[in-house]
């Protein structure tokens, strides 16, 4: 599927464009020609690929320097690492979102049928250790781990194509194709997130040693780190795509603008960076990227203290944290003083909350309730969305479901509109029709049983806005006679009591209002963490059946067009299957939306520059890795 189709372009044209270098003398920061004239580094030449990647900045050539802040949320932040650093796989978006465009690989060509891909790599380019990158390490990636049972029980599904695997197959050194057992027109764009980085997050003359097949002693390094076998020590040392490992292991060689001096988790304060010598990008005058020396990320607790700590001109860039909409005011009467401009960033989001109904709760009273659509129905007519937007989202927003937006080629009314209004009459009344007469001396609903109808909703507090309009809703469904309990956690034990399906009500931004092929966690049971729908239908569907719950007739359709959608031989055959999913997700209303994300409110330092402003608040694109960090530079 051409990409320019698959994303709705957001922003502006493009103002950072890659060139094939020409005849450079490249240059480099002064700390690492100290260490080249000391004899500890080889000559910048000699660590740029034959062909480096060409950046042409977005303001002007910047200049070396400087200590760059920003902030992390305890260690279940693992991904504002990747998002402002880890954006260096194969393919990436371009800095508008409007198309893929090469990374790691120089070049790509797309069989006719879809089956194939194969990537040129950079000759010459090297890992941060000064070993050559080049078709072993993607090979090792995908055959040995991608592909391996014991290191993944269940393939990620984005490597994935009609049950089979792809395999990877070496042409030579600097050329690999990727081989499908049907078509995969969005596979490029899969590359692009940060969910397809395995093919090159695995240096195979580092990571082999983890691994069974080239060491055979594997065994004793797994039990002198004191995990269970050799998969654990894998994640240990060479990490995932979301885990925190990937950033705890000092000696890791990466492909990143900045590699580790100060490891992610544990008890650290902070996460420490420094340049990668060998990094592989210049701009269009020859000097090696990144710009900035260091980046020190300190790890606060709270997002009231990151907030503070922003006003206070401590940060240079924070959106993560801070984004709420609420936090405009407070920040833009700061910004003189704090040195810095309050940015805003177009929400690729359908809604800004969305309410996922576990239809796997352990709860069993609940359970049937959440299966039933009428229940479903009732809670969202139940629900006031204007005092939610007025009250949590200054006005700036407007009642919606969980629909793509109507800008985007594959908006549903119904998906974006239906039971949007408050009709909190109509919503007592199909409670009733459910059998759901009884209630007890507060006015609460009882189950047969004679309890009382009671859901728990999970929540990091890290998303304060989230918990105020749980807050509301729990006033508002009260008035329809059900229970509402809000269960606020740090953000690791959020994602704990989802993944252990410890949950009845899980919440949170949901992607797809300008991405939705690209993350259909809400129409799809197919994402293992996010798909809160039921997570266990997840787990059936990657086993192929073997384990997890099986999911009921609606999501067993939509799961099979989604693999005929992966399969699709045309744009247009693609386009009419995915239309499919949605109509059906429409009918079923699993997952109920509030209103349409408002603008990602930010700061970012007066001294930072090459900022693309124009770049979309995201995860699939994701924020703000494509917008090209490695060229920002620091003033005095």
């Amino acid at each position: 599927m051409n990409a320019s189709r698959a994303v709705l372009r957001i922003g502006v044209a493009i103002v950072a464009t890659c060139m094939t270098s020409g005849v450079f003398a490249f240059n480099e920061a002064p700390s690492l020609a100290s260490l080249v004239k000391d004899g500890k580094l080889p000559p910048v030449d000699r660590r740029l690929p034959d062909k480096p990647e060409n950046i042409k900045p977005f303001e002007r050539i910047g200049s070396y320097g400087g200590t760059f802040h920003s902030a992390l949320r305890a260690n279940g932040d693992v991904n504002g690492i990747t998002r402002l650093i880890g954006s260096q796989g194969l393919t990436r978006w371009s800095p508008d979102f409007s198309s893929v465009v090469p990374n790691v690989a120089e070049s790509w060509e797309q069989s006719s049928d879809a089956h194939e891909f194969t990537f040129k790599l950079r000759r010459g380019m090297k890992w941060s250790d000064g070993v050559p990158f080049n078709a072993d390490d993607v090979i090792f990636a995908i055959n040995d781990i991608v592909a391996n049972k014991q290191f993944f029980a269940s393939t990620p599904p984005q490597y994935v194509v009609a049950d089979k695997v792809v395999v990877a197959e070496k042409i030579d050194d600097y050329t690999v194709k990727l081989k499908f057992a049907g078509a995969y027109h969005t596979f490029i764009e899969q590359l692009a997130t940060p969910m397809g980085q395995h093919p090159t997050l695995y240096p195979k003359h580092y990571c082999q040693q983890f691994h069974p097949k080239y060491n055979p002693k594997v065994d004793e390094l797994a039990k002198a780190a004191k995990v269970a076998d050799w998969a654990a020590l894998m994640r240990l040392k060479c990490g995932d795509t979301e885990a925190p490992t990937r950033w705890s292991n000092l000696d890791k060689p990466t492909l990143d603008p900045w590699i580790l001096t100060t490891a992610y988790g544990g008890s650290a304060m902070q996460v420490r960076m420094k340049r990668n010598p060998y990094f592989w990008q210049v701009d269009s005058a020859g000097n090696q990227l990144p710009y900035i020396d260091e980046l020190r990320l300190p790890i606060i607790s709270e997002p009231e203290t990151i907030l503070l700590s922003a006003m206070n001109g401590q940060i240079d860039f924070q959106v993560r944290h801070i984004q709420n909409i609420q936090n405009k005011p407070v920040l833009a009467e700061n910004a003189a003083k704090g040195k810095y401009k309050v940015i805003g960033l177009n929400d690729v989001n359908a809604s800004a909350m969305a309410i996922f109904f576990n239809q796997s709760t352990k709860n069993a009273r609940l359970r049937p309730l959440f299966r039933e659509h009428d229940f479903r129905a009732a809670l969202s007519l139940a629900t006031n969305r204007k005092e939610i937007n007025d009250i949590v989202f200054l006005g700036q927003s407007i009642p919606w479901q969980i629909g793509p937006a109507r800008a985007n080629r594959f908006y549903n009314e119904k998906l974006a509109t239906q039971y949007t209004g408050f009709e909190l009459k109509k919503a007592n009344e199909m409670l009733d029709k459910l059998g759901l007469t009884k209630r007890d001396s507060n006015g609460y609903r009882l189950n047969p049983d004679g309890s009382r109808i009671s859901m728990g909703a999970i929540v990091s507090i890290s998303m304060p806005y989230q918990i105020q309009v749980l807050e509301l809703l729990r006033n508002q469904w009260a008035k329809a006679g059900i229970e509402l309990v809000i269960q606020s956690s740090e953000r690791s034990l959020f994602y704990d009591r989802a993944n252990n399906n410890d949950y009845d009500i899980s919440v949170d931004g949901l992607a797809g209002g300008y991405d939705p092929t690209q993350n259909p966690r809400a129409f799809l049971a197919i994402h293992p963490q996010e798909s809160r729908q039921s997570l266990l239908w997840v787990r059936w569907y990657e086993s192929h059946g073997k384990q997890g719950e099986e999911p009921p007739a609606s999501m067993k359709k939509r799961l099979d067009l989604y693999d005929k959608w992966k399969d699709a031989k045309t744009d247009a055959e693609a386009d009419a299957l995915f239309r499919q999913i949605l109509a059906i997700s429409a009918d079923e209303l699993e997952v109920l939306g509030t209103v349409t994300p408002t603008q990602a409110i930010g700061i970012r330092s007066n001294r930072l520059g090459n900022f693309y402003d124009k770049m979309p608040w995201g995860w699939t694109y994701p924020t703000p890795g494509p917008g090209l960090t490695q060229q920002w530079y620091l003033t005095n």
